[in-house]
């Protein structure tokens, strides 16, 4: 495992910690703050019309997940779907939607697409690190058409840490862990008149809770991110107040992860194992971001957000592909699994493909805010560019009886021998957005405009130096999504709601025949506040004219179908999502309660045939994989004076892994399961706390997924300590 220079971090932040100091305090403006927010406040969430969900600081500060998926458990109508146990790339699905890499919801950071090719390739392999978010922000239905490509699921929006309004302000938090887990974050910060700044690390490395057979090697991840922010405003008193704000990152990542799971049977003698064929494979990604934002206020009335984006991705994931010449979803895994128990002075073949991807996502976007006496006015514009350039290659390994790799004589690959093409998108984007408030209706009315012009310039498996003319393939989308929602105030506490709005995400590159998937989505549903009690029910039903289907390695297609794309046609959503929560009196305790449910029913409406190993040959009637019927989440707390303990359930119901219908059949489902989770904090002074957290307190052994029909698990129980100063 890589161990070393695990607090350079550290050393990086003291010398720049007295470059950002300031010696005035600002007064508060939050204006920057809201418009890099979906909602703007907690008040701002009870008024939109339909389902939305503000993940405030506090609330993730509870249990201090590093993990997007655990963190997202507490919002209704979110499916996610494990794989490393770390949440090193998300799968999250909402309302039915697929969650394979996120692709078919909007993934932003600071109100900014996040995913590395949102349009050209919107699996994203990146995620920005969601230990260093200071708030996350989840909106499904009517209201979601605003943040589009992918509109039928919904939007999550994370916030990253913002600039205190403090003239000096920061916090040093270290974590240590089973499994060789720690964690480093600290940021400072303060403002000034005119001048405030922001900087801020994270880092977190784990060994991993697998071991590979026959080896010594870790199965863990380091992580790096940094993240510094400048911000210069004009003077309090200027006529047209101005901010100019300046964001770069940059994080880097270095895992040993794979896509081989385990055989049913070595899943139940070992659920933390792997095959000595898989021990090379590594994930090494870079990724860069420069973000420049510009407000202007106008009179009180007009507020015009302005921000350029530019996001550099780098990755490559050499993973094993194939054993004995079998692909990993037709035999190779067998085969590495019957090596490992008995290799008989015998060797293996093993191919190890470099799935190396550059990633390119750049764009300017406008929102004019006017606010009228009865009318929330919004205009937004946004012109986006992405691309992702392949160029990958095949290196031959033989595994030998003492479970070594070499690589064989001729076995390392040419770049670009194994895929070797760039998909491109350009996009405009254009939306108008009303919330007319009349009495105690609020009507919200909005249009998307998109104009998409998606390409694929690909030069084949033997022109590796792209010396001759690529085949080249092209379409163009254009299309018009409205949306209507109302809101009826019953009374100050009680609301009703309700929306009808048309879904979209566009097609893939190289898919000339293929179609929009194209949905219409309705809601329905109430929302109740007072000062202890707080509930929301929604019923949601998607209606899909057309779904897509995307084929990836992670879907278990074979090389020659990557990145094609499969039209489901009609298809049927539907479901309940509650979520309430109480506070109540315990002598001198505070005790919150909280409960999220789901409930959720699929169907495929035609008779179709793909590559997709979780659809396969579909029959009308069958249900969607990987959405549970019901899912359930339940927490609890008790607070003192200067503690605080914190305890989680989560359930899970069965799932299938594969589309089909009636009972479940053993190699196509994952269990259902019950994982609790706890955390407790105790304050030393007012700024300083140390913290006790056990994921998985009850050491649950469950399968997680079914990767190319091999079993993936779950994290085990992991114990971690922390400490946290605030200044």
């Amino acid at each position: 495992m890589r161990t070393s220079s695990f607090f350079k971090p550290a050393l990086i932040a003291s010398s720049i910690l007295a470059a950002i100091s300031h010696t005035a305090v600002a007064e508060d403006i939050d204006d920057n703050i809201e418009h890099l927010t979906i909602f703007g406040s907690a008040q701002a969430v009870n008024d939109v019309p339909g389902s939305a969900h503000m993940i405030t600081e506090e609330e993730l500060n509870k249990f201090d997940f590093t993990d997007i998926m655990r963190t997202l458990t507490s919002v209704p109508g979110v499916y996610v779907l494990e794989e490393d146990g770390y949440g090193l790339r998300p799968n999250i699905g909402m309302r039915g939607t697929g969650q394979n890499r996120s692709e078919k919801v909007t993934v932003m950071e600071d109100n900014v697409l996040a995913a590395p090719a949102p349009y050209a390739s919107p699996s994203a392999y990146y995620f920005p690190t969601s230990g260093r978010m200071q708030q996350v922000e989840v909106l499904k239905g009517t209201s979601s058409a605003m943040y589009g490509p992918r509109t039928t699921g919904g939007v999550i929006n994370m916030l990253s840490r913002q600039i205190p309004d403090e003239a000096l302000a920061g916090q040093f938090n270290v974590t240590t862990g089973e499994d060789g887990y720690a964690k480093l974050h600290a940021y400072a910060g303060g403002s000034g008149e005119q001048v405030s700044s922001v900087f801020e690390v994270f880092r977190y490395q784990a060994d991993g809770f697998k071991d590979i057979n026959h080896s010594d090697r870790d199965t863990g991840f380091v992580k790096n991110d940094i993240l510094a922010k400048v911000r210069f405003n004009s003077d309090r008193s200027a006529a047209y107040y101005q901010e100019l704000e300046f964001k770069v990152k940059y994080s880097d990542e270095d895992s040993d992860e794979t896509y081989m799971g385990l055989t049913d049977s070595d899943f139940d003698a070992d659920p933390y194992a792997r095959y000595s064929a898989s021990q090379l494979d590594n994930m090494d990604t870079t990724h860069k971001q420069v973000q420049i934002n510009h407000l202007i206020k106008i009179n009180g009335r007009f507020n015009v957000m302005t921000t350029a984006y530019y996001n550099d991705f780098s990755r490559n994931w050499y993973k094993t592909s194939k054993v004995n010449g079998m692909s990993l979803g037709s035999g190779g895994i067998e085969a590495a699994a019957a090596f490992d128990k008995n290799s008989q002075g015998d060797s293996l073949s093993v191919d190890v493909k470099a799935n190396s991807r550059d990633y390119i996502s750049k764009g300017l976007q406008t929102v004019l805010d006017i606010e009228l006496d009865d009318h929330q006015l919004k205009f937004g514009a946004r012109y986006h560019e992405d691309e992702m350039d392949r160029f990958q290659w095949v290196d031959s390994y033989t595994l030998s009886q003492n479970y070594q790799m070499t690589l064989d004589d001729d076995g390392a690959g040419v770049p670009g021998s194994d895929s070797n093409r760039i998909d491109s998108a350009e996009a405009l984007a254009l939306f108008v957005h009303d919330e007319y408030t009349l009495g105690d209706f609020i009507i919200n009315a909005g249009l998307r405009y998109e104009d998409i012009t998606l390409e694929r310039h690909d030069w084949g498996k033997s022109d590796s130096a792209r010396s001759l003319t690529p085949a080249h393939k092209k379409n163009t989308v254009d299309v018009w999504l409205p949306s209507l929602a109302v809101t009826y105030k019953v009374n100050d506490e009680l609301v009703l709601l309700g929306g009808i709005q048309k879904g979209f995400a566009p097609p893939a590159p190289g898919n000339e025949d293929a179609e929009d998937e194209e949905s219409i989505n309705y809601e329905l549903g109430l929302r109740y506040n007072n000062d202890k009690l707080h509930g929301e029910a929604l019923v949601f039903f998607s209606d899909y004219d057309n779904m897509h289907g995307n084929c990836t390695a992670s879907q278990g297609c074979d090389d020659d179908s990557i990145g094609n794309q499969y039209n489901a046609g009609e298809v049927e959503v539907k479901g309940l999502e509650v979520k309430g929560g109480y506070e109540f009196q315990l002598a001198n305790l505070l005790v919150p309660v909280d409960l999220t449910y789901t409930f959720t029913e699929t169907e495929f409406l035609n008779n179709f045939d793909s590559n997709l190993d979780t659809w396969g040959s579909v029959t009308k009637g069958d249900e969607l994989p990987y959405v549970p019927e019901n899912q359930l989440q339940f927490s609890a707390g008790l607070v003192g004076d200067n503690w605080r303990g914190d305890i989680l359930v989560r359930y899970m119901d069965e799932m299938r892994t594969q589309a089909g219908s009636g009972n479940i059949a053993d190699d196509q489902e994952i269990d259902s399961r019950t994982v609790v989770d706890l955390a407790a904090h105790y304050n030393l002074t007012a700024n300083q706390e140390l913290t006790l957290k056990v994921d998985n307190l009850f050491d649950k052994e469950y399968a997680a997924t079914r990767t190319h029909g091999s079993l993936m698990a779950g994290k085990p129980r992991t114990m971690s300590l922390g400490y946290k100063y605030s200044f």
